[in-house]
This record gives C-alpha cells, structure tokens and sequence, in this order.
C-alpha cells in the first residue's frame, strides 16, 4: 500500500523512508509562544481554589476511607483552578468526565473483577466513553482504575466521585471568578 503524492504535477508513489522521516519530523515539535502570563491575583485564585476545594475533599476522602481518589481530584484541581480557559476544566467536562469514567469503571469491576485487564479494560473505555460525549477530562481516567482496582459498587459514582466533582466545581466557581483576569465557565454545554 503506497501514498500518492503530487511531485511536478504528477502522482509519485512516496517510499517507505519519506513515510518515516515525514512521521519522525512531526515528534521534534517546536517553542511554546502562548504561555499565559501569570499574575498575583490569578495565582492567589489558584492558591485559595485548590486548598479550600482540596482540603474539602480531604475530608470526603477521609470519610469514605479512599485515599486513592485523591489523586484524581488532585489532578482536576489542578485544571480548574491552575487552567480554568482550557476545555478540560470546564463543568461539563470535569462533572461528565468523572462521572461517565467512575460508571464505566464500576461496570467494568462488576463484569470482570479487577484483574490488571479489567483495569485496562476499563480505564481504556472510560477515554473512550469521554471522547466520544465530548467530555474529556483526563483525571477521569484515574476515577476508572480507582473503581476498578478498589471494586467499587455502583454508588461510587453519586458519592463520593459525584459530590466531590459538584464540590470542585462549585468552589472554582466562587474562586476563579475573584480575579478580574478570569471568567469561569467559558461554556456550561
């Protein structure tokens, strides 16, 4: 199977090599020229959103006995009141993400326990699952294996990942909008 290409007008087979150096030229990547500027209000916005809606959460972990779901909601901390412009840490996303991914994972330990496949299995269809209804939140992923790895049953999803998606999202609402540089949500849907 080879690739058409235009050469002088006329359609010339590409080799193997070009394939190839083209596929690796595209790994070099280049300088970043859009880093946002950083600013003391915004950074005090992050500061306070992350340790109020972390430290809420610490509690909701503590409650529940999970430890290991606060990596998760560390990682969309991180997003919503570090990068709250980007798509990710938008409500749908963040809301859509964790919920669709600790669903998908519970599925996936009620079907096939939690053998290193059904980790995978799981995690692999919770990207799918966000991909496809647009609301990819990458730390939804670790909501999947969590369910997963711990065998969790189906209220997982309501409580805690459910509530303390809400409560994430609701403190980035009060704490972004502090700063006259940030507005959150650009878009609830």
């Amino acid at each position: 199977m080879h690739e058409t290409i235009e050469q002088d007008g006329r359609p010339v087979q590409a080799r193997a090599s070009e394939k190839l150096t083209n596929y690796l030229c595209k790994m070099k990547g280049g300088k970043c020229t859009d880093l946002p500027k950083i600013s003391w209000s915004g950074l005090f916005c992050s500061v306070l959103g992350s340790f109020t809606g972390l430290g809420l959460l610490t509690i909701l972990s503590d409650m529940y006995k999970l430890p290991l779901l606060l990596p998760s909601f560390g990682a969309s901390a991180a997003l919503l009141y570090g990068a709250c412009h980007l798509p990710m840490a938008q409500p749908r996303n963040v809301m859509g993400g964790h919920l669709i991914s600790a669903f998908i994972g519970v599925l996936a330990y009620q079907m096939f326990g939690s053998s290193w496949w059904a980790i995978t299995l799981g995690v692999t269809m919770a990207i799918v699952a966000m991909t496809v209804t647009y609301t990819l939140h990458p730390p939804g992923g670790a909501t999947a294996f969590l369910a997963v790895y711990t065998g969790q049953d189906f209220g997982f999803i309501i409580s805690p990942v459910g509530v303390g998606a809400v409560c994430l999202v609701c403190i980035a609402l009060l704490v972004n909008n502090l700063s006259s540089e940030r507005k959150y949500p650009k878009y609830w849907y």
